[in-house]
């Protein structure tokens, strides 16, 4: 007899560019794109890294400017404050989503390159942030703690899902953090890397290398979701602060990928939005689990220890790590 459900799930992996530095038009393209994942009659729905409102380029193009991350914290996402429109979309569709956003602190000035999953009944099931910011993100993100590296079980689901961002998935014990916790379905989200000086022939091999090592290692079922860099990016950041050659129009790799590496929907690098979409059958991850189980017998915890640190950190994480209920916070 299975020991996971038999129940095949429809999922997707958004490849999207946002409204750059606009957290408002930003969030009601994800609504929109809800609201097209549930004309495809998808159950899980997967978003890029710093969706709202955007990957902050401008970080790897200028100079360091207090200013521009200012600019930056204005258009970043309160949780309990700015997502309602995007709760009720999630529960009028009946669609859990994982949403990738620079996240402001409430009632503070410090920023988290976060990742929100939303239950189908519109509750936030949980807050991930970076635990680790990447180069010159340092200068825009604060660091996650261990707190908040959770996987989260939907209500009405049979699998429990987690969350990285980027190259937080080179952090080997953020993963293991994930196994441990009975993963199943894994949503990487990344922003465009391809388009980076220096990174135009890499970039895509390095994501493809990091995902799959994650859905063989974990055993999961592995939701990519890339943004591109559109032209609203590029003028934005010429206008703001002036002409730059280090990044392009472009780039981005999305795809859903099985844990034993193959591909299921995907790879889309096209400059286009375009959902991602694929059938993740649970009941397979029986069969994979007999070869490899990394929470298990093919951990050997005799011999290797690994130790998370879920001590809080920030002042805020009980707040953002649920569930929190969508109902509690229309009425906060």
């Amino acid at each position: 007899m299975s020991t996971m459900s038999d129940k095949k799930i429809k999922v997707a992996a958004a490849h999207a560019a946002p409204i750059y530095m606009d957290k408002a038009a930003s969030l009601r393209k994800v609504v929109s794109l809800i609201g097209e994942a549930a004309n495809e009659s998808i159950e899980l729905l997967a978003f890029p890294e710093a969706f709202v409102p955007g990957f902050p380029y401008f970080a790897y193009c200028y100079a360091p400017n207090a200013a521009t991350v200012s600019l930056y914290a204005a258009q970043s996402v309160v949780v309990l404050e700015d997502l309602d429109e995007v709760q009720a979309a999630c529960a009028k569709h009946n669609i859990a989503v994982t949403l990738g956003i620079s996240e402001r602190m409430r009632g503070g000035h410090t920023l988290f390159n976060s990742i929100v999953t939303i239950d189908a009944d519109g509750s936030i099931l949980g807050v991930h942030r970076k635990v680790q910011p990447t180069w010159a993100e340092r200068l825009v993100w604060g660091q996650g703690s261990g707190y908040t590296l959770r996987t989260y079980k939907p209500k009405s689901a049979a699998y429990r899902i987690g969350a990285l961002a980027c190259w937080e998935h080179a952090i080997n014990g953020a993963r293991q953090a994930l196994i441990d916790q009975g993963q199943h379905i894994h949503v990487g989200c990344w922003p465009a890397l391809d388009i980076l000086e220096g990174f135009e022939d890499v970039a895509c091999t390095q994501i493809e290398a990091l995902m799959k090592t994650h859905a063989l290692t974990a055993q999961v079922f592995v939701l990519c979701a890339s943004s591109y860099v559109d032209e609203r990016c590029l003028q934005w950041m010429e206008r703001t602060l002036g002409p730059q050659d280090k990044v392009k129009s472009g780039g981005g790799w999305t795809a859903i990928i099985h844990p034993f590496c193959s591909f299921i929907a995907g790879p889309h690098t096209d400059s286009q939005d375009e959902l991602v979409t694929g059938e993740v059958d649970l009941s397979q991850l029986d069969l994979v689990k007999v070869y490899i189980d990394g929470a298990g017998h093919y951990k050997r915890p005799e011999i290797f220890r690994s130790e998370v640190d879920m001590t809080l950190r920030w002042k805020d994480e009980l707040e953002i790590v649920g569930p929190v209920a969508w109902e509690y916070m229309k009425k906060e």
